[in-house]
């Protein structure tokens, strides 16, 4: 459901929240940020890419004479084989059900009360 510019999809215990770009549709995100964020609070953050997203950004950088252009580093990234929320839902649900995304992803703690 859409809240705001968040796509979230809610699961038993955790949702994932999704911040795609204004307009894209959903079956074609390939480079979004995301939260996985447990009923207790706790949340953890990443980017998803698609290996295409990579393999054009790779080709951007390399275009522009930049040295990563030549590698692909992310601290928190996950690179999927499919496009769209759909696809990377299905991934993220594998790796909380495994608690994987412990590892893959970055542990950013509960939301702080302002």
């Amino acid at each position: 459901m859409w809240d705001g510019p968040f796509y979230r999809v809610r699961r038993d215990g955790y949702e994932i929240c999704f911040v795609p770009g204004a307009g894209e549709h959903l079956d074609e995100v390939c480079n979004v940020d995301i939260w996985v964020i447990r009923d207790d609070g706790d949340r953890w953050s990443g980017t998803v890419f698609t290996l295409d997203e990579v393999h054009r950004i790779m080709d951007h950088q390399r275009q522009a004479g930049e040295p990563e252009g030549d590698y692909w580093w992310c601290w928190d990234g996950l690179i999927v084989r499919d496009a769209g929320v759909p696809s990377m839902v299905k991934v993220i649900d594998g790796l909380v059900a495994a608690g994987e995304h412990e590892t893959v992803l970055r542990h950013v703690g509960p939301e702080e009360n302002a």
